[in-house]
């Protein structure tokens, strides 16, 4: 394997000099320089990418935290954040939490050894705490980790009232709400504070059913829909995160509950799953390929030592028409 001593001898410079054409450090002659590219072509020398940034203190690589990549909205913020951490020169360290109690702390603590230059953190697991004693650049997704680590959301607000809005309109007057845990405080309970004032103002009884603390498994989804029909409650409405009203509504129509005209649902999220149902499902879209964009470019502006002007940045959602409700 070619080395940079090779190179050095080749184009006839010391080791220090092709050292410092390749982290661009330093002062080198244009004639040195060339002579160095000539060799290094000739050579077919490939510089050590981890080695060059570690030697500006740096790897190039950026930790994505989310609990897993088989939840849809989790994998679509993954596959759009990889894309942009890619324009900006950056590796994805793609770090699934949920599989392992420690996984989030050992992430962290790779964050605090220089193993990553940042983190980009969408998981609920860890206490706030923690992430408080890391003095490197973390970007929160919809979550509240400290006075010192931006955040990156949408309007959940506007999101709730749109839902609640939208099962209004449809005539609903007892409807299902699942929502987050409270464990966690993140700017997503917003939607359903909001959705459940509207439902109160205009009269709808609302029946909420409060998920478990950092789960987000199919296994578990299947579960609480069987908990739900268990109960053997009738609702004309339901609103929840996309893959609980999907669960939902195949089993109201495995079992003969039509969706429209008995049910009405409007799902939350808004990712590819909802339009791949029949019928296709009316939701609150958040913005994904945005979230992306903006929680990369905050981590480059931490990495690269500028201050963001903004702790919170809260993006737009919008509604996205499907056969689940009447319009």
């Amino acid at each position: 394997m070619t080395s940079i001593r090779d190179v050095a001898k080749k184009a006839n410079v010391g080791s220090s000099t092709v050292s410092r054409v390749l982290n661009n450090s330093g002062y080198v002659s244009e004639e040195a320089r060339n002579r160095i590219e000539e060799a290094m072509k000739e050579l077919d020398y490939t510089p050590n990418e981890l080695a060059r940034h570690l030697f500006h203190k740096k790897t190039g690589i950026i930790a994505v935290l989310v609990p897993t990549v088989a939840h849809p909205f989790f994998a679509e913020f993954v596959d759009k954040t990889e894309v942009e951490l890619y324009k900006k020169g950056y590796k994805t360290m793609l770090c699934n939490t949920a599989k392992e109690g420690n996984a989030e702390y050992e992430y962290l603590d790779m964050l605090n050894r220089h193993i990553v230059d940042g983190v980009i953190s969408g998981v609920h697991s860890l206490d706030v705490e923690e992430y408080q004693k890391i003095k490197k650049p973390i970007v929160a997704l919809d979550r509240y980790l400290g006075k010192n680590i931006p955040v990156v959301t949408v309007d959940h607000v506007r999101g709730g009232r749109m839902a609640a809005e939208e099962l209004v309109k449809n005539g609903c007057k007892k409807v299902l709400h699942f929502r987050g845990s409270l464990a966690v405080e993140s700017p997503y309970h917003d939607r359903h504070y909001e959705f459940d004032r509207v439902m109160k103002a205009n009269s709808v009884e609302v029946y909420s059913y409060e998920q478990e603390w950092n789960r987000f498994d199919n296994e578990f989804f299947a579960t609480v829909i069987e908990d739900i029909f268990s109960k053997d409650i009738s609702f004309d409405g339901v609103f929840g995160v996309d893959l609980l009203c999907i669960g939902y509504m195949n089993e109201a129509m495995r079992r003969g509950i039509r969706v429209p005209e008995d049910v009405k649902i409007v799902s939350y999220d808004g990712t590819y799953v909802t339009r791949m149902t029949e019928p296709k499902v009316t939701a609150i879209v958040q913005p994904i390929q945005e979230l992306a964009s903006v929680a990369v470019h905050l981590i480059d502006e931490l990495i690269n030592g500028k201050p963001y002007q903004d702790k919170k940045v809260m993006l737009d959602v919008k509604m996205q028409t499907g056969g689940t409700t009447f319009h």
